[in-house]
């Protein structure tokens, strides 16, 4: 560091000898540290927008990736390495930055070392006299060199003149330089120190922090890295380098302020240049870029805000701490919204009706009907939880029975109790797809019982088991309630609805996830479809109408005026489902669900699969979600959806066909068939008495 100090030492004496203005050679000295750095500085801007480059892609991964936090970071590491991109570069212009500035403060607090060029123990002698004349200077003090300049330039200069008679004329020189040294700057003397001197002085911290906060506008506008940072980054980033420009400041010699404020400004304009030369637009796929940004948005779980004193975020921690206080807690559901009751729906209702266990129902959705239901049921415990802290309490669960439908349990961020370790874990069934190609790799292997709807899911889950040498769980025969509910509301439906409509209804129920329906040829499906004397209704997927509402609402102002032809966005009634006598879909979960309720056919679009698991093909079961498609519909291809209106038409020539085959399939692969919930409630019931009977026995020895 004495070499670096050393060298800055030399370049701000030249300044100095032509300038005669500490002032202005700091201004100079400044100017020329840009120009010398300048390569590294380009250097740094290309990789700025080398990281850009790959953010479509980084985005890409994570979320595909979101709920994979290891795989997410594997392949991020593999992409740096394809692209030779090495992340801590960006911490190269910070370590300049602050080696730079130890130097100048060095030689800021040191003039009559680096500018005056004294020798050491003539200097030596002139500190020892500066803390002798100044009760407040310690013989450390870094500010003694400034404070001996001030002394003998303010009428204090015997006691160093003194010094001739041990150092002879170096002592007469370095008086004459220190009284001749101009250590003014405008206004200031730049051997003021803000907390020190008061006064005018305080202008320098201020106008430091000044220069940094207009070096933050600017470079979240113009830096290439940083405007791409989110609100929240490049305000801590701001608070951060104004806040310390401030605090520093107010500790240092006006001279490292002025130096500060030279270096800010000058960065600004060296940004804009650098903008210009090595231009980012050039480079980066913005399009491309704010496409990857819409993708994980799709992924990424709403946010949730909470204002300082939130009554939310006040009963949130009121919940947490009355869900903790309560002691032997038997039975826990757990709910990622309101829309997840409808799993649990008559499995709860058995198990209200014909027991008196308490259930604790968790949920992350603080408008869960289950909180009504609490105040007309006191069986039912409702607490409001958000996911951040839901990691915390399922750490901290203590309950005989834990069930839920939330896969993954023990492989990402929801883990299994650390302080109770024989919770009897249950995933309830939430679908009657492949859980193979559907679910993550490892989705409940950590579970003690996973409740099943059909004998596909229990074979695939037997051959992961075998595939990964792990031991059988409990797999319970259950059957999928909500279907049950489904086709109980269909025969509802169907009496109090007599049917007297000549016109075939179509639905077209896209999913969501890349390539869709509605991404890949809604429009060209609605045009093959239309003037085909169907009715066509369109419901997209929630999540369209979340992210894409003015497209939604465009699509259904295009078909306002036509009678045929209907774009729903209000799914908050199964009506239209049971309407339909067809449906067209892509991989949506929705297709299975409305074929065994009303056992009428589905075409598929062949869209793009969505595969969860990237090892599915590793056991040698053929999902359900592919072999069904060609049992309970047809397909057709996304590039030939002008074939879509001959398929439908085949499908209502069909409909007595594919009836029974759907009602084969429904009575072959689906468990239980209108009694699955009480099935999964007697089980859920004997686990609990189960869990009871053995924790009494280890009570009692």
């Amino acid at each position: 560091m004495q070499f670096f100090s050393n060298m800055l030492g030399s370049v701000m004496a030249w300044c100095y000898s032509f300038l005669h203005n500490y002032g202005l050679a700091i201004i100079v000295f400044t100017f020329f540290t840009k120009i010398i750095l300048l390569p590294v500085s380009a250097w740094i801007q290309k990789n700025s927008i080398k990281m850009v480059e790959m953010y479509p892609e980084i985005n890409h991964l994570k979320a595909k990736y979101f709920y994979d936090k290891d795989k997410y970071a594997d392949e991020q590491s593999k992409l740096y390495k394809k692209k030779k991109y090495n992340p801590f570069t960006s911490l190269i212009s910070l370590i300049i930055q602050i080696v730079l500035l130890m130097g100048v403060v060095d030689v800021i607090y040191h003039p009559l070392t680096y500018i005056a060029k004294a020798p050491k123990p003539v200097v030596n002698a002139f500190c020892e006299i500066a803390a002798q004349q100044d009760d407040t200077l310690s013989s450390s003090s870094n500010y003694l060199q400034l404070a001996a300049i001030d002394q003998i330039q303010n009428g204090k200069a015997d006691a160093y003149v003194q010094l001739e008679q041990t150092y002879g004329t170096d002592a007469a020189q370095l008086v004459s330089e220190a009284e001749n040294l101009n250590m003014h700057f405008l206004f200031f003397n730049l051997s003021w120190i803000a907390t020190s001197k008061g006064g005018i002085a305080i202008l320098v911290p201020l106008l430091a922090a000044l220069s940094s906060w207009l070096l933050s506008i600017c470079e979240n506008h113009a830096n290439v890295l940083q405007h791409e940072q989110g609100t929240g980054g490049q305000l801590g980033a701001m608070a951060l380098s104004v806040g310390l420009s401030l605090y520093l400041g107010f500790f240092v010699p006006a001279g490292v302020g002025l130096y500060w404020v030279a270096s800010n400004l000058l960065a600004i304009l060296q940004q804009y240049l650098l903008n210009a030369w090595i231009n980012p637009k050039k480079y980066v796929d913005y399009k491309a870029l704010e496409e990857s940004r819409e993708e994980l948005a799709a992924v990424m779980p709403p946010k949730t805000k909470h204002r300082f004193n939130d009554p939310l975020m006040k009963r949130e921690r009121a919940d947490y701490k009355r869900f903790m206080s309560v002691q032997n807690k038997h039975l826990v559901f757990y709910s990622e919204s309101n829309g997840f009751y409808k799993y649990y729906d008559g499995m709860i209702d058995y198990i209200l009706k014909n027991t008196n266990i308490p259930i604790h129902y968790i949920t992350s959705d603080p408008n869960d009907h289950i909180f009504q239901m609490s105040k007309e049921n006191p069986q039912i415990k409702a607490y409001f939880i958000d996911m951040q802290s839901l990691i915390t309490l399922m750490m901290k669960m203590d309950a005989d029975v834990v069930c839920m439908t939330m896969p993954d349990l023990d492989t990402y961020q929801i883990k299994r109790s650390y302080v109770r370790k024989d919770i009897r874990y249950i995933n309830l069934c939430h679908g009657i797809g492949s859980y193979n190609l559907t679910f993550r790799t490892h989705a409940v292997d950590h579970f003690d019982s996973v409740f099943l709807a059909g004998k596909h899911q229990v074979e695939e889950i037997r051959k992961i088991e075998k595939l990964y040498g792990l031991p059988e769980k409990t797999l319970v025969e259950c059957g999928y309630p909500l279907l049950d509910e489904m086709q109980a509301q269909y025969r509802s439906y169907l009496s109090s609805h007599p049917a007297v409509s000549s016109k075939k209804t179509v639905m077209i129920a896209p999913s969501w996830q890349k390539g869709n329906i509605v991404e890949s040829c809604l429009s060209a499906l609605l045009e093959a479809l239309n003037h085909n004397g169907y009715r066509i209704i369109v419901r997209p997927h929630p999540q369209h109408v979340r992210h894409f509402g003015p497209e939604m609402e465009a699509l259904k102002q295009k078909y306002k005026d036509n009678p045929d032809i209907e774009i729903q966005t209000d799914f908050t009634s199964n009506s239209t489902v049971f309407e339909a006598d067809a449906m067209i879909s892509d991989w949506s979960s929705i297709a299975y669900e409305f074929a065994f309720t009303t056992q009428k056919p589905v075409l598929f679009v062949n869209t793009p699969m969505k595969v969860m698991n990237p090892d599915y093909q590793k056991i040698d079961t053929v999902p359900f979600d592919i072999w069904v498609r060609n049992v309970i519909g047809t397909t057709v291809e996304p590039d030939h959806i002008e074939e879509a209106p001959e398929k439908i038409a085949y499908l209502f020539s069909h409909l007595d066909e594919y009836r029974n085959k759907i009602k084969e399939l429904t009575a072959e692969y689906v468990y239980n068939l209108g009694s699955s919930a009480e099935v999964g409630a007697r089980e859920i019931i004997r686990e609990v008495f189960s869990q009871t009977e053995r924790r009494q026995a280890n009570n009692d020895q």
